[in-house]
């Protein structure tokens, strides 16, 4: 499939959407969920990525993956809405609040719990969620496009040249920002186990 569009007729136009939509639905919500780290606005700006994309059907010319397009569409909507959130935030006091617990607060409790004896299975659990959020820490300190490439590969399955194309750079840039990546990862946690 080269391109598409919506001179196709509108009932072609939209059981094509409805294919795109189940075939490449997932991709995107994790690919949005991944950048805003908020699952509401991943689902709205997943529908809107949707919607975008059919009102610019036409614009598809097959030089990359449907995928690969998608997420392009809703990595600039997603952007658009940190510069309207940039604007908020400017206007209020600046502060927000998630309501969960900081992961310097969860590594406290960790501790408390290691201190304590055994752990029970909620405790596991949460130990389990602790050391997954000090992943996700660290890798907030990689570069932005590095973490990028981590996220897609794990989370998101894609390939490698699939992550090229997604971030417009070659499948040889992604594979190597992956392994680069993981190295600088594996070296931090070594160094947070000497340290405790």
């Amino acid at each position: 499939m080269k391109g598409f569009g919506k001179s196709d007729g509108d009932n072609l136009s939209h059981s094509l959407m409805e294919e795109l939509y189940q075939d490449n639905s997932r991709i995107v919500y994790r690919f949005l969920l991944y950048l805003s780290h908020n699952a509401n606005l991943a689902e709205d700006l997943m529908q809107e990525t949707f919607l975008k994309a059919y009102q610019s059907l036409d614009g598809y010319d097959g030089s990359c993956k449907v995928s690969t397009w998608l997420c392009q569409i809703a990595r600039h909507l997603y952007y658009q809405h940190l510069a309207g959130r940039k604007h908020e935030v400017l206007a209020g006091d600046g502060k927000e609040s998630s309501g969960r617990d900081t992961v310097e607060d969860m590594a406290a409790s960790k501790s408390s719990m290691k201190s304590s004896g055994q752990a029970s299975p909620t405790e596991d659990a949460v130990i389990h969620r602790i050391e997954l959020l000090q992943v996700l820490k660290q890798m907030q300190k990689l570069p932005e496009q590095m973490r990028q490439v981590i996220y897609l590969r794990a989370a998101a399955d894609l390939s490698f040249r699939e992550i090229g194309e997604v971030l417009g750079r070659s499948e040889n840039w992604a594979r190597v920002n992956f392994y680069r990546g993981k190295e600088l990862l594996l070296k931090a946690k070594k160094e947070d186990e000497q340290n405790e």
